[in-house]
């Protein structure tokens, strides 16, 4: 069977910053070539970046979250790049702002079909939540790594709550041991 920590690919990553100022977005707005406001939708300013892909959603507060990123590098360069257009507007912001991961979003895949029903028994109902009428997958809550990984019939993964791609791999080590283990995976 192939190690199922190959196959683990980083869909999203968010990252939060803030640039410690109020920021006047309708001035914002019209000024940043590419930015969308529409505060009866949203009440922060979405700046997209092209390359890397992602979106920045710039608050009033100064708060900034990025979303959309495919790696902890590229969210980092999509903020600097935003950082670098503010700047270009005479909006004050420090050297290096501190750039904190909220959440890293991954996929995997066990290479197996599971049955679900075995594995919320398996792993019992303290550590997850299986409702198939409601959801197709099973949420299993890990404590170490402190992640959520969602379970397919497929045997595909989603974790999601990590904040460094380690601990995508670790939670699928978690997994694929303790299905092994069980005796429910292939």
């Amino acid at each position: 069977m192939a190690d199922p920590t190959e196959s683990i690919n980083i869909e999203n990553v968010v990252a939060s910053t803030g640039i410690d100022q109020e920021l006047d977005l309708q001035t914002v707005a019209m000024d940043l070539e590419g930015a969308d406001y529409d505060p009866e939708q949203f009440p922060g300013l979405v700046y997209r970046t092209a390359d890397p892909k992602s979106a920045a959603l710039i608050f009033r507060s100064g708060k900034i979250v990025c979303t959309g990123a495919k790696s902890t590098d590229a969210v980092h360069e999509a903020l600097h790049m935003v950082f670098d257009e503010l700047r270009a507007l005479d909006i004050p912001i420090d050297e290096d702002p501190e750039i904190t991961v909220q959440n890293i979003v991954t996929s995997a895949d066990l290479g197996a079909d599971l049955n679900l029903n075995a594995i919320a028994i398996g792993l019992g109902l303290e550590n997850i939540e299986y409702e198939p009428e409601q959801f197709p997958g099973l949420v299993y809550r890990i404590d170490d790594p402190d992640v959520v990984a969602l379970l397919f019939g497929s045997g595909k993964l989603v974790i999601t709550g990590g904040t460094k791609p380690s601990d995508a791999e670790a939670a699928v080590g978690v997994i694929s041991d303790r299905l092994s283990e069980l005796g429910l995976l292939g």
